[in-house]
């Protein structure tokens, strides 16, 4: 182990972790062509992409409520009516709170965030990195559904946005930190 590596905090690098999936949201918004935002699938009743991006935040924002009352709620976000302007600066509030829940979860016997509740129905679990694992991939699950979502209306993604998505060195720089670690 080098002397830089021994001097990682794991909990940090968690938290950055949540900062980076948050960025690729706020990647696949900003390419994301304005036509695909309220557009339906031919004979689908499934979500569009605006009600998957409020339903993120809007579930995100039942997270802070439940297990974090103490930091700030953002609005929430009206899926019939929210732009995709709205959806981006929502889902980077509702970010950064999540952030904020997450370093003190992860903080350690004094953390404010003791038990996380994913919903009212499902059993509480303690706070720590099972709580932002669960918390990531539900990010990720939404991003993918929207990505999909997109190709499937004629609006595919332009490769950048892919492959910014997936440009992690690049991710961790435009969130401020270092790199991976």
């Amino acid at each position: 182990m080098t002397h830089s590596q021994a001097n990682v905090n794991p909990c940090q690098v968690l938290v950055e972790s949540y900062s980076v999936s948050e960025r690729m949201n706020q990647i696949v918004l900003e390419h994301l062509d304005p036509a695909a935002w309220r557009a339906k699938l031919p004979g689908s009743k499934g979500r569009t992409i605006a009600t998957i991006f409020a339903h993120v935040h809007n579930v995100r924002r039942k997270w802070l409520r439940l297990s974090a009352p103490h930091l700030k709620l953002p609005a929430s976000l009206d899926h019939a009516r929210c732009t995709q302007e709205q959806a981006r600066a929502a889902l980077a509030e509702s970010g950064a709170r999540c952030t904020e829940m997450l370093a003190d979860a992860l903080s350690g016997p004094q953390s404010g965030v003791e038990i996380f509740h994913r919903d009212g129905w499902a059993k509480p679990w303690p706070s720590g990195a099972s709580m932002l694992a669960y918390m990531i991939s539900h990010d990720a699950h939404h991003r993918g559904q929207v990505c999909m979502l997109a190709h499937q209306l004629g609006f595919p993604l332009p490769m950048k946005c892919i492959s910014g998505i997936w440009g992690w060195e690049k991710l961790w720089k435009e969130c401020g930190f270092t790199h991976p670690r």
